[in-house]
């Protein structure tokens, strides 16, 4: 088998969405640096944002941590803290208001027990351990002319194009959250409320972006296991 067969027919639409993604990644980043240079009016940290609205949302017993890295924010619904880098953490921009606000969302999702972060919870570890097998079960039902690996590595790539579609209205409803309470409580208006949308919105790509990825990976395994059972 030469190499233009094994990437299968879908190859060059997965090399689209690569490219595509790498411009949509820079976007976010140019995006969250022009913002994270624009001082927000209320003069507030994300940290000091974060405290706002997790103890008005009756969070109060949850924890907001500065964690290393550039745009290394997240929410762990494990140990039920509010982690955000440290620019976010410490500087008073509109973007850490935009992104500090995001990852509340996600903890506001968790205390109301919003059915598909439950479900994204529970298919993490899992998915996480079958991505990585998945790969090498198709290298090796491919050279190995062995059908049943093929098929148990598009089973674990559907499972993974689950993950990221369930991942689409989790991100996006705590954007959603993010927005409303930045405008309700007239944290930002103006340049401020359109920036905010902004660095969110770009941010949204990168995961629909995931999502496109990861269903051109199916239909392009998916396509290589018909090959083979021919």
């Amino acid at each position: 088998m030469d190499f233009l067969a094994f990437m299968g027919p879908y190859g060059p639409l997965i090399l689209i969405i690569f490219v595509a993604s790498l411009f949509i990644q820079g976007y976010l980043s140019r995006t969250y640096g022009k913002w994270g240079q624009v001082r927000n009016s209320r003069n507030l940290t994300g940290a000091e944002l974060a405290r706002m609205m997790l103890d008005e949302n009756g969070l109060s017993h949850v924890p907001v941590n500065m964690v290393p890295g550039q745009l290394s924010d997240h929410y762990d619904p494990i140990r039920k803290t509010v982690n955000l880098s440290e620019a976010n953490y410490r500087l008073p921009s509109v973007s850490a208001l935009a992104v500090a606000a995001h990852e509340v969302g996600h903890a506001i999702q968790d205390k109301v027990r919003m059915p598909a972060l439950v479900l994204r919870g529970r298919l993490a570890v899992p998915l996480s351990l079958g991505m990585n097998l998945a790969p090498l079960l198709l290298l090796a039902g491919v050279f190995l002319q062995l059908t049943g690996l093929l098929w148990l590595g598009v089973i674990l790539f559907g499972a993974a194009l689950l993950f990221h579609l369930v991942t689409l209205p989790v991100e996006f409803d705590a954007s959603r959250r993010a927005l409303a309470y930045l405008g309700q409580r007239g944290v930002v208006a103006g340049q401020e409320a359109q920036g905010a949308r902004t660095v969110l919105t770009a941010a949204a790509l990168t995961y629909v972006a995931g999502f496109a990825m990861a269903l051109a990976q199916l239909l392009n395994v998916l396509g290589i296991a018909r090959s083979q059972s021919d």
